[in-house]
């Protein structure tokens, strides 16, 4: 027997053992979708799930567990993905429209088919809770999960068509980023340690989906009492190298608790 078809038995074992005890493990009816940002200096990207076998994107998501509260389950969904601890993550709305699970993807199908409790479990109306994440790119190592088998960050002008109505759990996400952008600690959960104006400007440009004035966005930002500044970026010819800059994270923490006032 070949490697690839023990390789599928096993998942299909370890799909029916998961759909057998979901009835007993987790919540009835309600699932959690995570939609987790970050920013490599240019473009902000989401993390996305691909299925296995088939050309299918999602977020990373799961069901909630019956002992865990919603957030303890949420930040071990996030977790599990991005292998970070230290994470910041917020609710920003449910999804519970009559018809959201109407049209599910044929590999959803195929887990149906496993068991009759499978089959039971996963043909229940579900309502989603949506969560968003602000990672350091950088310190993130995507891991698929039982049911994919690619983990990748995926710019936000390129993104595939996504399962049930992820799109629109992604969209929702932003607009309420960009609502709520003065009361969220954004420019400190998606910047590196150090970064240049540049970068901290093309950030809120990314997310505000408009062009900001330089000279203004500078002043502003400098004014605000939030920055500690470095030596500049390279050496030789320093008349044209950008200054490095980090937040004073307490500084930063205040004016967001007070609104922050970037835009």
């Amino acid at each position: 027997m070949s490697n690839e078809h023990n390789s599928s038995l096993t998942l299909e074992t370890n799909i029916f053992e998961y759909f057998e005890a979901a009835k007993d493990r987790f919540l009835p009816g309600i699932s959690a979708d995570a939609v987790i940002l970050g920013y490599d200096g240019q473009h902000i990207k989401v993390l996305l799930l691909k299925a296995q076998d088939v050309d299918i994107w999602m977020l990373p998501g799961g069901f909630i567990e019956k002992e865990y509260d919603i957030d303890i389950a949420v930040h071990r969904i996030v977790k599990a993905r991005t292998g970070l601890e230290e994470l910041y993550f917020q609710q920003f709305k449910l999804f519970g429209r009559s018809d959201r699970n109407a049209h599910k993807q044929e590999h959803l199908k195929k887990f149906q088919e496993l068991s009759s409790a499978a089959h039971d479990w996963i043909n229940q109306r579900f309502i989603t809770v949506g969560y968003f994440a602000l990672v350091h790119i950088e310190d993130v190592a995507p891991k698929p999960d039982l049911f994919t088998n690619i983990c990748e960050w995926v710019a936000l002008d390129q993104l595939p068509p996504l399962i049930l109505d992820h799109q629109e759990i992604i969209d929702t996400a932003l607009t309420y980023l960009r609502r709520q952008l003065n009361y969220l600690p954004v420019g400190i959960n998606l910047l590196p340690e150090r970064f240049t104006m540049s970068q901290f400007q093309n950030l809120y440009e990314e997310i505000l989906k408009q062009k900001l004035d330089r000279g203004n966005f500078q002043r502003k930002m400098l004014k605000l009492d939030i920055l500690i500044r470095h030596e500049k970026l390279k050496k030789g010819g320093a008349h044209k190298a950008p200054y490095l800059y980090e937040f004073d994270s307490d500084k930063y923490h205040e004016k967001v608790r007070n609104g922050i006032g970037f835009i």
